[in-house]
């Protein structure tokens, strides 16, 4: 089973925060119910052969280090930039499957499902490589002469990030392991070296394995998520955890005394009232006649933003999700005039859970989910399969960030007749993180007043 859970880390505790987020990624390794066949290597891996096949025990595991050796120059080929562009296009794709599934209010984290499969990338071959790194939408990498260039460009990207104090984003990974298990050496160290993996040993036979599991996760969200597992298959052998928390603090905050309720109109004929935030403020936003929608972002501290896109008409949001890329969000970005903003904004708070395995076959994603599953870089174990993934994600959007004494006007320039942006009725919304300009959430709010 494979889980991912983005939540806020705390309640309020004062009212200086303004976004909190937390991202939890679990996949799990299960016995299949049928025999599997071997499958050739295909795959092309500058690896040690006779090191692939030695095995971590979960005994030995505890006390393995990291590889050693001079890390390989990434060349410029292939660069950030292609990562960034490949990972947000794999978010797109996967929202638009979620949003096939879902008419209400959508959130997730495609930075971090992506980097949850990505580390399965060490583990398979053959059409199971292949279809991951395809439903992934990396496949420029398949034919790179350096077969761990695209771990070794996440992993920069990943440590660059979380070293942004300002921005206050932590991301880490931790396995739970079934004591009797055994992978191989290589992907042990390559886990470690490229996301930093840890490892902890847990008897998935116990009946208290739920509970202990429960009981992290539980500790890591600071009490958010108290009962995430209801049920964990004893034949599991292996479960990876993935996290981030994310704690945004605008860089001009609104201020909660100009805060109204408002009506929110969900569409012509229904309407919620919600408490809609409101200040002037130097705004970076653009209109786009073709898809007949506003967009604009509001700055947080540190090299993020969130962006916003509001629909101009009511009704179906298809064809603008379907026109949802990369390319489109640059494309707007680029053409962007700052100006002096009315800007209304609703408080919300959002908590959404998906089981992602049918959207991801949808995406191509297959083999990986069945007993053919071709795990040999993994473990010499056969019989495995991945059964599901799971993501809850948590957030809670409000006035402030955490420095009181920003001030909303000292950045407006002077103009006469100031613009109006009115966010009342359903919108997109996603957080970039603007050095790699990777996109770490995404969601679509129908309704602010509902989870």
């Amino acid at each position: 089973m494979y889980c991912n859970c983005i939540s806020i880390l705390s309640r309020r505790t004062t009212m200086k925060r303004t976004l909190w987020l937390l991202l939890l990624l679990l996949i799990g390794l299960c016995i299949a119910d049928h025999a599997t066949k071997q499958q050739k290597p295909s795959r092309k891996q500058k690896v040690d052969h006779s090191e692939c096949s030695k095995q971590t025990s979960a005994a030995t595991l505890m006390n393995s280090s990291l590889p050693s050796g001079n890390e390989e120059q990434i060349p410029t080929v292939l660069s950030f930039a292609n990562v960034s562009q490949m990972s947000s296009d794999f978010g797109f794709n996967l929202y638009r499957k979620i949003a096939n599934k879902h008419d209400n209010n959508i959130f997730f984290s495609p930075f971090s499902v992506s980097l949850g499969l990505s580390s399965l990338l060490l583990g398979t071959r053959g059409n199971t490589y292949d279809q991951l790194l395809h439903g992934l939408n990396y496949n420029p990498f398949k034919d790179q002469e350096n077969p761990y260039l695209l771990p070794e460009l996440l992993k920069t990207i990943k440590e660059k990030i979380a070293k942004n104090e300002e921005l206050v984003l932590n991301i880490g990974s931790l396995s739970f392991l079934h004591e009797t298990f055994s992978m191989k050496d290589e992907f042990v160290n390559l886990t470690k070296k490229y996301f930093d993996m840890e490892y902890e040993l847990i008897d998935f036979h116990s009946s208290k394995a739920k509970n202990e599991i429960n009981a992290y996760v539980e500790k890591l969200t600071k009490g958010l998520i108290s009962n995430f597992y209801d049920f964990i298959d004893p034949q599991t052998k292996l479960l990876l955890l993935d996290y981030i928390f994310f704690k945004g603090k605008w860089q001009y905050p609104f201020n909660p005394a100009l805060t109204e309720v408002d009506s929110f109109f969900i569409d012509k004929y229904n309407s919620v009232t919600v408490p809609m935030m409101y200040k002037t403020d130097k705004v970076a936003s653009v209109f786009d006649k073709d898809l007949s929608c506003t967009v604009f972002k509001l700055p947080y501290r540190g090299n993020a933003h969130m962006l916003i896109i509001k629909p101009e008409k009511e009704g179906d949001f298809g064809i603008l999700e379907d026109h949802l890329t990369k390319e489109l969000i640059n494309s707007w970005q680029a053409k962007m005039q700052s100006r002096k903003t009315d800007i209304f904004f609703p408080k919300f708070k959002l908590d959404q859970k998906y089981k992602l395995k049918s959207s991801l076959n949808e995406l191509g994603i297959k083999e990986l989910f069945t007993g053919k599953a071709n795990l040999t870089d993994l473990t010499e174990e056969r019989n495995l399969m991945l059964t599901e993934i799971t993501q809850q994600a948590m957030i809670e959007v409000d006035e402030r960030g955490t420095e009181a004494a920003a001030v909303a006007g000292a950045e407006i320039i002077a103009y006469s007749l100031p613009l109006t942006i009115r966010v009342n009725r359903p919108f997109l919304f996603m957080i970039f993180e603007e050095a790699y300009q990777s996109l770490l959430f995404l969601g679509r709010v129908m309704d602010p007043t509902k989870l």
